[in-house]
């Protein structure tokens, strides 16, 4: 507690040296909960395909997530205050574990849809208290290499959590069981760790008007990849089952759409560091494009060449929200991001909602090849926006970039305080729209 007291008096001071060490418990149960919450979405479509919920009512049910997660990002902060991040975060752990025996004790689309719904507003809740912790723990030394290595861990829980669908069959209620033990595993290293989070400051907000005249090649992408994500996680598994692939099947195409973003993420990041991120967004897009194009011409394709091109389309197309959210910084104060994050957050949450549900009904009225076929869609036009806003505006100045975020839509920024980043409260943090001086809108 004196090292938080002293962190509240002098909030420029310098985090642990090795924030490894300072972190571990949040990393550790973020790994384990990962592990249960790929694992759950996996099983939720594989589940929803084998007891032959028609495909637009299993994407209406994965939307639901989505659509508590929006609600969970506007009470988690007004929880955190009232009662603390360790009462928040062992209520919504435990909450979510119930509402996965209650997936598994009534197999029918409308329990499913509002347990689907209740686990969103946890699992954002969730992500506040862990990012709140992480807030707290960083400095402007070492932000980014804290983020890029719980990124890389969240990779690693979602994307090992596919292969845990072998260990039991998805139509007992063995797996569901497996996703609730694992989630509460996770309260037990950042619960026994939490008395030393405060809670974060009230997020300020932003005009989304402002936002998008400051970059509205940011903000669109921000939406599009929100849609792209929620598709991938939520819609995957119906794909790969429709497309007749057994559970081992359906495992391997997660798994690697999953873990590929992990090898992609920070190269990816470092070159946008380097170019005009407009560039390397519409690069990541194009070849998004042509490798989903390439499935839908040529498909059915040998298996091994079927998922190293799943795994190339995902590891472009989830570097899309790292990018452009840092893109979106670019034209920020520093006192801006915390509030843009939030507006940000809203922006590809609600977007990612429409995801399953749009794929849903288009898989069901022409097949699985809709997937991809939606998908490559998604990037095609991404791309032509992008390449739209280059020909109408230079980039921007390298000396006025900001680092890379490596951070996904899987992660909220909602509730980060000013006090941890060293930035400063004032009018310009309520989202005034203003760029730094001299950088040209995109």
């Amino acid at each position: 507690m004196c090292a938080v007291y002293a962190l509240r008096r002098n909030p420029q001071r310098s985090a642990p040296v090795n924030p490894i060490l300072a972190t571990w418990p949040l990393l550790l149960g973020m790994g384990i909960l990962m592990l249960g919450a790929g694992l759950q979405s996996t099983l939720l479509g594989l589940r929803a395909t084998l007891e032959q919920f028609p495909t637009p009512v299993t994407g209406m049910i994965m939307s639901c997530y989505y659509v508590g997660y929006l609600i969970g990002t506007r009470l988690a902060p007004r929880m955190l205050r009232r009662v603390g991040p360790v009462r928040v975060f062992a209520t919504l752990a435990a909450l979510a574990s119930v509402t996965v025996l209650i997936h598994a004790s009534w197999v029918h689309p409308v329990p499913w849809a509002l347990m689907r719904f209740i686990s969103g507003v946890c699992f954002a809740g969730i992500y506040v208290v862990a990012e709140s912790w992480l807030n707290h723990r960083a400095s402007r030394t070492n932000r980014g290499q804290m983020l890029a290595i719980y990124m890389l861990v969240l990779y690693v829980g979602l994307g090992g959590a596919q292969f845990l669908l072998v260990l039991s069959s998805p139509q007992s209620s063995e797996p569901f069981m497996l996703v609730a033990a694992l989630i509460s595993a996770a309260m037990v290293p950042i619960v026994a760790s939490a008395q030393e989070v405060s809670g974060p400051a009230t997020p300020q907000r932003v005009r989304f008007r402002d936002l998008y005249r400051n970059s509205p090649l940011g903000v669109v992408a921000v939406a599009f990849s929100g849609m792209i994500s929620s598709i991938i996680f939520s819609m995957g598994p119906v794909y790969a089952r429709l497309s007749g692939f057994g559970t081992r099947g359906v495992a391997a195409f997660m798994g690697v759409s999953i873990l590929a973003a992990v090898l992609t993420q920070y190269p990816v990041g470092r070159l946008s560091d380097r170019l005009d991120r407009r560039t390397v967004i519409a690069s990541m897009c194009l070849l998004a494009t042509l490798v989903a194009a390439v499935i839908e011409v040529f498909g059915p394709l040998p298996w091994p060449g079927f998922l190293a091109l799943a795994a190339l389309f995902s590891g472009s197309a989830l570097t899309l929200y790292s990018l452009s959210v840092s893109h979106v910084n670019d034209k920020l104060e520093p006192s801006q991001m915390v509030a843009a994050s939030s507006a940000l957050l809203l922006v590809n949450g609600m977007a990612a909602a429409l995801g399953p549900l749009v794929t849903g009904g288009l898989m069901g009225a022409f097949g699985a090849r809709a997937y991809f076929g939606v998908l490559g869609t998604l990037t095609g036009t991404l791309t032509l926006f992008d390449l739209w806003r280059k020909l109408r505006n230079s980039a921007v100045p390298r000396s006025q970039k900001s680092p890379f975020i490596n951070t996904r839509d899987l992660v909220t920024s909602a509730g980060l305080g000013p006090t941890a980043t060293g930035a400063e409260s004032g009018p310009a943090a309520k989202g005034s729209g203003t760029s730094p001086a001299g950088a040209p809108r995109q």
